[in-house]
């Protein structure tokens, strides 16, 4: 994805391609693809200086096209639907078993059958169109949901079908995931990349913290089975605004239909060659599993901040790094046009090293909640520009692969933080084990920094 940066040439190409393409499909979508071909004409005009505080504004520029439009759109109605889901199954889980161990056991259940699709999934989102591969698993995600709704209502109360359930889940997820984040190169010019992930992220974080909230208000009045036929039901609109898209074909003819081992192993010799990429990878290694303290909240709810009330510090202290994020998203005006992808990288690595640390030393809550707000912008600047450099630095051919690694590592990192997390502030104490955790980040991502230039020199396509 890194070091064979497309050039203009090549997103021009790709559009034309793709418009090509929508010719066969439903009238509708040809008619986006020739609004995209007017309104790409119009590049100049769309890239033209803002002034004031549209600078500093969300950069909307991506929602111009209309194929991202509604690629962007479906997000936005899943992002608190997939939340709705999130909730329920561990509050049935625990309702059933009255076990957190069970709860537990439930999320490793769903991780492994993650990774691994994921990891097929990019082979697959590299050799077929990726507009059928959407929709075959948006709609399997779909079903997957309305068969949550249905043992809910039938009142099975069977751990075991909750599991294999939720293990179908992610295993469809994990396919949906690369095609669906390889797919936005295909649909903005490459100058957009960093702000069209800005608006996905921003979306995404969004759900993060009004699903939950609307979980929490909806289950005493409608009930626990409602909020999986809410899901279901947004799922389908997903699956409608997925079949609109253009088609998207592989560009390289050599690589349609295939999709085994083979395809795997050569995505990931491909990252060991391009240093860029397996550099970008471990920032994200780096920040998450060294310094994700969200293990810890229940006991510094509990410990440092029960003067404010247990429930209430657990919630903000949950809610504080999404709400930073979304924050950070709004604002995006303020960096999505920047050319140095890699400096800015370690720049949001050290800044959310720096701002775990200062939330360790936090005795107040309020001030706490900030600083972990503040490591929330910082990790939304790093999802940026860390997925522009996966988006527009690597070959078509190779990019479904590269995001479905992607997913294992945004997946498993804080999976891997859990364990760290909650082994030292059991031996430690949590506010140590944060204020060593946040110490890690930042004299790791330094290190990264100065023993490799490669990364802190990368360059994308300037807004």
């Amino acid at each position: 994805m890194y070091q064979a940066a497309r050039t203009s040439v090549d997103t021009s190409k790709s559009s034309t391609e793709d418009s090509a393409g929508d010719s066969d499909s439903a009238g509708d979508r040809t008619d986006d693809a020739a609004a995209q071909r007017n309104e790409a004409s119009a590049s100049a005009s769309a890239g033209s200086p803002r002034h004031g505080w549209r600078r500093w504004a969300m950069d909307t520029r991506p929602l111009r096209r209309p194929a991202y439009r509604r690629l962007w759109s479906s997000t936005v109605v899943t992002a608190v639907g997939s939340q709705l889901t999130a909730v329920a199954v561990p509050k049935q889980i625990y309702d059933i078993t009255g076990s957190s161990a069970w709860v537990g056991y439930a999320s490793l259940a769903g991780f492994l059958p993650l990774v691994v699709f994921a990891l097929w999934g990019g082979a697959i989102a590299d050799s077929v169109d990726r507009r059928k591969l959407l929709l075959v698993t948006n709609t399997g995600i779909a079903v997957t949901s309305l068969l949550f709704w249905i043992q809910a209502v039938a009142g099975l109360d069977s751990v075991l079908v909750l599991m294999v359930l939720l293990a179908l889940q992610q295993a469809f997820f994990g396919l949906n995931s690369p095609a669906r984040n390889a797919s936005i190169a295909r649909l903005v010019p490459a100058d957009e990349l960093p702000a069209a992930n800005a608006l996905g992220s921003t979306v995404m974080q969004t759900g993060l913290v009004a699903g939950p909230l609307l979980a929490g208000a909806l289950i005493p009045v409608i009930g626990l089975a409602e909020l999986y036929l809410i899901d279901a039901l947004a799922l389908c609109l997903t699956v409608w605004a997925v079949y609109r898209l253009p088609a998207l074909p592989p560009l390289a003819t050599a690589a349609a239909g295939r999709a085994g081992m083979r395809e795997i192993v050569a995505g990931f010799r491909y990252i060991a060659l391009h240093k860029v990429l397996l550099l970008s990878f471990l920032a994200d290694i780096v920040a998450m599993v060294l310094g994700m303290p969200r293990a810890l909240f229940p006991q510094l709810a509990a410990q440092t901040y029960a003067p404010y009330g247990e429930g209430l510090a657990l919630g903000l202290l949950f809610a504080a790094i999404p709400i930073g994020a979304v924050a950070g998203g709004l604002m995006s005006g303020t960096f999505s046009r920047v050319r140095r992808h890699g400096l800015m990288v370690i720049a949001a690595v050290v800044a959310w090293g720096v701002a775990i640390t200062c939330f360790g030393l936090s005795a107040n809550l309020w001030v706490a909640v900030a600083f972990l707000a503040a490591a929330g912008v910082a990790d939304m600047v790093s999802m940026v520009f860390r997925g522009a450099i996966l988006l527009s630095a690597v070959t078509d051919e190779m990019r479904g692969r590269m995001q479905g690694v992607f997913t294992v590592v945004v997946a498993g990192g804080p999976r891997l933080a859990d364990v760290l997390h909650g082994t030292a502030g059991s031996a430690f104490g949590a506010r140590t084990a944060v204020v060593g955790g946040g110490l890690l980040v930042i004299v790791a991502a330094l290190a990264l920094a100065a023993a490799t230039p490669v990364l802190r020199r990368h360059e994308g396509t300037g807004g």
